[in-house]
């Protein structure tokens, strides 16, 4: 059965609702004909990361192989200038509508597929390679669509947002990530404090590592507010909201007092409403 155009945005839509809230709604701050844009980079991601992550595939070889053949699927698929798939519809005419560089995809991918045998990380650098596809490339994605009018000068900041939202999550999921082997921490970060993710333990050095790696965050979110000045009016309000939402996730991470173990630190739907709605009805 053929899926139409606004069947696919929709099924984007369900998907970015379900899983990734906070972007969700941020995206309304923005006009109303760009915010599907936004739930389709959304959904082209969240499609690859259930392949990785879901738990009900056989093998990782399977994974692999379905990983390989989304990709294939949506460039050959780009290349044609349309889809017939459900997600990758809307994708394809996003990315066409708004000539973003397939190349971004392919990092994305890349980076998606080192989540299938990569379970630990000894360096920030070597972290920061990965986040180059799993994080940096969906700022550079989503700078088209936000139109700063200087593009060159944007793409920094951009990515320096897209690395504190990820970092952001990796602390918030530290418990959910051991349950599938595996540490996003630096294991450099982790020896300088003497930490150990595997004991679910909240010690002193602990709360030393996770004060170090939440200040890091935080001067990420400070450079990347930097860019909002290129933004116009309204993409600068979409951004800022997401950022003062993601930002306040830290700040839950420390109400907890480090503990990431027992369960998820997470920001309230009334302030997320209220953050929004301010957003919105800003001039």
């Amino acid at each position: 059965m053929t899926v139409t155009l606004e069947e696919s945005y929709a099924a984007c839509r369900a998907l970015n609702r379900a899983h990734g809230t906070t972007y969700y709604w941020a995206a309304f701050v923005l006009p109303r004909v760009k915010r599907h844009h936004v739930w389709a980079l959304y959904g082209f991601a969240r499609y690859a990361d259930e392949i990785v992550d879901a738990p009900d595939w056989p093998s990782v070889d399977a994974r692999r192989r379905a990983l390989d053949a989304f990709g294939k699927r949506f460039f050959a698929d780009l290349e044609a200038g349309r889809s017939e798939d459900r997600i990758l519809r809307a994708v394809v005419h996003t990315v066409r509508a708004f000539d973003i560089d397939p190349g971004l995809f392919r990092r994305f991918l890349r980076s998606m597929a080192m989540d299938l045998d990569t379970t630990s990380y000894a360096t920030y650098e070597d972290l920061c390679e990965y986040m180059d596809g799993s994080a940096s490339v969906i700022g550079e994605m989503m700078l088209p669509i936000l139109e700063p009018t200087d593009p060159e000068a944007a793409v920094a900041p951009a990515r320096a947002l897209g690395d504190a939202f990820q970092l952001t999550n990796f602390l918030r999921d530290v418990g959910e990530d051991l349950d599938r082997g595996r540490v996003y921490l630096p294991q450099e970060d982790l020896t300088k404090f003497g930490a150990d993710p595997w004991r679910r333990r909240v010690d002193g050095a602990w709360v030393d590592l996770m004060q170090f790696e939440i200040a890091r965050i935080r001067s990420l979110y400070a450079e990347a507010e930097q860019g909002e000045a290129l933004l116009p009016p309204r993409s600068a309000r979409c951004i800022r909201a997401a950022r003062v939402l993601y930002g306040e996730i830290l700040d839950a991470i420390e109400a907890r007092h480090y503990d990431v173990f027992s369960g998820r630190a997470r920001v309230p739907a009334r302030r997320k409403a209220g953050v929004v709605a301010r957003a919105m009805l800003a001039r």
